[in-house]
């Protein structure tokens, strides 16, 4: 009988702990709204550097540069306020009011005849910043048990769109141009209004115990070096980006819409090392080793690549490398903050780490196109080795056991 009961009360558990069918719905959908969104917005990254030599300005990598990131400092701007307006007016208006704002911006870019106007499109996306309604609504769908697990579809969802985005963004270009990407991404825009208007439910909305302020995430220096760590990742990806496809054309002849070639192979193959890496990571609870391990390796891989852009192969090599320790970081680093955040202020600290990673956006953007127009491209490898150097460094300082 005490057998009965015991197996009876683990099988309660294992059922409490569980998505039950209405929070497997809810956060398959907001992956899938957060992801479209996210994919948007990737597309134009791994090209636009390329594709925009076709373009009045388009030779100008500082504007190129403005171009890339401009999204990233509207959206840090913005996020914050569109989350706390979600907590007064609700998830649904806010999201629909910010993918409103996503659609104008692409058809601005789209009909724009100059960078100058891609950059004024590109400043309209970014105040559609809705990461943190999005999050919120799925906190709203889901038990505090099950909440991470949701939360992790959402990451791995973003992350299989930034994978999607590398190979489908040459080929869009490649067959409709750079105003096609462009059209595309408002498609995609029009598609996530779609869902958060019809398809998901409204639920209500989570009450925290204590209203934590923005002191209270500021004093806190471990969740500080986590959001420099996004800060600098976003920074060095948004840098390479402006550089390397230039590089990637110059030493393969590709054009816009060949690049996939190169990009096919080394996410697919990034991304099966990723999940193993993922998994120890998890298993032995060696968050902060194998934090400190990636960000090294970014450093030294960064400090390389302006050696290997002289080979087409070893450039190809240096990118697997880099994504590699990119998807890694990029799925650890959130689950370091949920884990770092006290109950009472987790949604708050995932709001500065979100507009820190906007930050990085604009920030890598804008310098890695004054870099390259004044200096050259091998000076803006480097300028990322020594950050994820400093990243590093700051790595070595964390007290809370992880």
């Amino acid at each position: 009988m005490s057998q009965f009961m015991s197996r009876q009360t683990i099988s309660s558990k294992r059922e409490r702990i569980s998505l039950n069918p209405q929070e497997r719905k809810a956060s398959v959908l907001l992956a899938l709204l957060f992801s479209t969104r996210m994919l948007g917005l990737f597309l134009l990254t791994p090209i636009f550097a390329v594709a925009a030599q076709s373009i009045p300005g388009g030779n100008n990598a500082t504007k190129v540069g403005i171009a890339l990131g401009a999204y990233g400092l509207t959206q840090a701007i913005m996020q914050i306020p569109l989350g706390m307006a979600s907590d007064k007016w609700g998830r649904r208006p806010v999201i629909m009011g910010g993918m409103l704002l996503f659609v104008l911006g692409g058809v601005v870019s789209a009909l724009a005849q100059s960078v100058d106007g891609i950059i004024v499109g590109r400043v309209l996306q970014g105040l559609g910043a809705i990461s943190a309604a999005i999050t919120a609504w799925v906190a709203d769908a889901t038990r505090p048990e099950v909440r991470t697990r949701a939360m992790a579809m959402v990451g791995s969802a973003i992350g299989l769109s930034f994978a999607v985005s590398l190979v489908l963004s040459p080929v869009l270009v490649g067959q409709f141009g750079l105003s096609g990407l462009f059209w595309a991404i408002s498609l995609l825009g029009f598609v996530c209004l779609l869902l958060a208007t019809f398809a998901i439910p409204e639920y209500p909305q989570a009450e925290p115990i204590i209203r934590a302020k923005a002191s209270d995430v500021l004093k806190q220096g471990d969740l500080l070096r986590l959001n420099f760590g996004v800060f600098a990742l976003h920074f060095i990806l948004m840098m390479l980006f402006v550089v390397i496809p230039g590089v990637l054309a110059q030493l393969g002849q590709f054009d816009s819409g060949s690049l996939w070639k190169v990009y096919l192979p080394v996410i697919v193959l990034s991304f099966a090392l990723m999940i193993p890496m993922v998994i120890y990571t998890e298993v032995r609870k060696a968050h902060r080793r194998v934090l400190q391990w990636l960000v090294l390796a970014l450093a030294a891989i960064m400090a390389l690549m302006p050696w290997a852009s002289f080979s087409l192969w070893a450039m190809v090599v240096a990118l697997f490398v880099f994504f590699v320790i990119f998807n890694t970081l990029e799925a650890l680093q959130p689950s370091m903050v949920s884990r770092v955040a006290p109950a009472e202020y987790k949604g708050l600290a995932m709001g500065f780490y979100n507009t820190t990673q906007s930050l990085g956006v604009f920030g890598g953007g804008l310098t890695g196109g004054v870099i390259a127009a004044t200096v050259g491209v091998h000076w803006a490898l480097w300028i990322g080795a020594a950050l994820a150097l400093l990243w590093w460094l700051t790595t070595r300082q964390f007290k809370t056991v992880l």
